[in-house]
């Protein structure tokens, strides 16, 4: 049974649009990798095409305060190793990394777009991978941050140091396309979990730790 505790939400906090409701695509496809469904070579190729192809636009529009408030909320309130090596998975065109550099001792950005990658910040380590499965080594990070991405769960868990932290963000909430409800999340783990989650901005945050 996993343990999830909601704190009371930032006082910023605000409900989002509605944009992207239970039968949007990257929703299906979130809830198929998460729960157990092959990742294709064909899956990589579609997201990877998808992303590519809007990487100059996001770095416009994704990156604002309102969506890094529950990235910074989940720093403040999540009980999270700032003096740790963070993971971000799904990183984009840095809306984490500009959040996080400032705040943590070491990080490493991923994404399987290569034009986001192009169109993100120098501020730190930029590597495209594919997240189902990434080029390091097991048990290499004590934080791995995840905004609007995909979930592989046993390549997480692989990832993780045994005392670290996954940071799950929805930055729309339940309107996010790429959306799991922190419950799920914690389900979806291998093994035991229990979590912290909040809202903040327009979205929401989850910290989640081995039992």
């Amino acid at each position: 049974m996993s343990d999830l505790v909601e704190l009371a939400s930032h006082p910023d906090a605000t409900r989002p649009e509605g944009f992207a409701g239970p039968d949007h695509p990257m929703r299906r496809l979130t809830r198929a990798m998460a729960f157990g469904q092959p990742w294709t070579a064909d899956d990589a190729a579609r997201v990877q095409q998808i992303f590519d192809g809007m990487a100059s636009a996001w770095s416009e529009d994704h990156v604002d305060s309102v969506k890094a408030a529950p990235v910074e909320d989940a720093l403040e309130r999540g009980d999270v190793p700032l003096d740790g090596a963070w993971l971000e998975v799904g990183s984009g065109t840095g809306a984490g990394a500009r959040v996080l550099t400032p705040r943590v001792t070491s990080l490493v950005c991923t994404d399987l777009a290569e034009q986001m990658l192009h169109h993100a910040p120098d501020l730190a380590p930029r590597v495209r991978a594919d997240a189902a499965a990434l080029p390091f080594p097991d048990r290499r990070f004590d934080a791995i941050l995840l905004i609007n991405m995909l979930l592989f769960p046993a390549e997480v868990d692989r990832l993780l140091d045994p005392d670290g932290v996954v940071v799950w963000v929805n930055t729309l909430g339940d309107q996010t396309p790429i959306h799991l409800p922190p419950a799920d999340v914690l389900d979806a783990l291998p093994g035991n979990w229990s979590g912290t989650w909040a809202h903040a901005g327009t979205g929401f945050w989850l910290t989640a730790r081995r039992v």
